[in-house]
């Protein structure tokens, strides 16, 4: 999740989800992976949160519907069109991310893991690569 306050440096959060097979453990982001994210943000970041996300089909679940709507004095979210990866600076933020693992021979899945949380650490230190991913949607950051 790329963030944007006025003042203030770009900021990235972020998860990775490592999925090992064991029994009981959820193979992917569910709704709260996405709300922990969240909760994590306005914490961090000490304010309301606009939230523009893109259409993914776990955004538009009725348990993460019912968070937004519990939390609307802080929280507030802009969908995006259908199909706007364009307008979307997390494909930016992954765009880098899969340049620099590209040619990762990995022996495991855990060192691809290592790999990406590696270079998302590095980003997070680099607001102004942060800047150039929201700046390449176009959209306007308002004051």
């Amino acid at each position: 999740m790329t963030c944007y306050k006025p003042g203030e440096r770009t900021r990235l959060f972020y998860t990775v989800r490592e999925y090992t097979g064991r029994k009981d453990q959820p193979k992917r982001f569910g709704w709260r992976d996405f709300r922990d994210l969240i909760v994590r943000a306005r914490i961090q970041l000490g304010g309301p949160i606009v939230l523009v996300w893109d259409n993914v089909r776990l955004h538009l679940t009725k348990p993460l519907r019912e968070f937004i709507d519990a939390n609307a004095e802080w929280l507030t979210v802009v969908q995006l069109p259908t199909y706007a990866p364009d307008l979307n600076p997390t494909e930016g933020v992954w765009s880098l991310v899969k340049r620099d693992i590209g040619n990762l021979a990995a022996a495991s899945l855990s060192q691809v893991t290592r790999a990406v949380k590696r270079r998302l650490k590095q980003l997070q230190y680099r607001p102004d690569v942060i800047d150039g991913c929201l700046a390449g949607t176009g959209l306007a950051l308002g004051t």
